[in-house]
């Protein structure tokens, strides 16, 4: 497996999305109407929700009266995403790195769907693409944890049963990357994959994002928008134009 690109085969699986099932939709809610409130932004704007994964960020910001283009790099989570689309949701397979066509009024990457890449020159481009997608007044909204206390907080070690599969999880902090291992038992083989995020620090992301041009006009702690505290916020969310 290409290491680099661990994210491709691993989200691409049924089992990615059994061990994640029991994400709180209503975290992603509360925090889509926050931020769009927050913003101000019309509810004639387009937004992008980038990755978008099977889509549950973009068909709520799409039911809050938004134009919502979804794109992922799995093509088995655009297929699902694709039942959800009407005349002002899309989705389509998109690999961040790629040249973004079109000018939006927003893009959204939510989740810690950043950081995925050896070279930070890859992470900068996707920031760039980002910045050359937006409208002239466009924000950029990137959602990431908060490294700090991932880092205080890590558990090295659980398990975790799900519709009959046992994942056994190991967490670590290696080479300038958070890890986490998982490997279960499923139809009759053995699996293991890494999910791999580089651990970015408040300072790296803002070097970033200098780089490319964007100026940070906001910085959360939480999805109910209060400020950030590096020891003790579960998030960090920099709101930048």
């Amino acid at each position: 497996m290409n290491t680099t690109d661990w994210f491709t085969s691993w989200f691409n699986t049924p089992y990615y999305h059994i061990l994640y099932k029991h994400r709180n939709d209503a975290d992603a809610q509360f925090f889509m109407r926050n931020i769009t409130s927050f913003l101000q932004l019309p509810k004639s704007s387009t937004i992008v929700d980038l990755p978008c994964g099977k889509g549950r960020h973009s068909v709520y910001l799409n039911s809050l009266g938004y134009d919502v283009v979804g794109g992922d790099l799995s093509k088995n989570s655009i297929a699902y995403a694709k039942q959800f689309e009407n005349d002002t949701l899309h989705f389509e397979v998109w690999d961040m790195r790629k040249t973004i066509e079109g000018r939006y009024d927003a893009i959204f990457n939510l989740f810690t769907s950043f950081g995925y890449f050896e070279d930070d020159e890859e992470d900068i481009a996707v920031l760039r693409n980002i910045k050359n997608g937006l409208k002239e007044n466009g924000v950029f909204v990137l959602d990431f944890l908060n490294v700090e206390k991932v880092k205080n907080t890590l558990v090295k070690e659980e398990v975790k049963t799900i519709d009959g599969i046992e994942f056994n999880i190991q967490k670590e902090i290696k080479d300038g990357f958070i890890l986490k291992h998982i490997s279960f038992f499923a139809d009759g083989k053995a699996h293991s994959y890494t999910e791999r995020v580089k651990f970015l620090t408040l300072e790296k992301l803002q070097s970033y994002f200098d780089r490319v041009g964007f100026k940070i006009t906001e910085i959360f702690g939480d999805y109910q928008l209060n400020a950030f505290n590096a020891s003790l916020s579960d998030r960090l969310i920099i709101v930048a134009k």
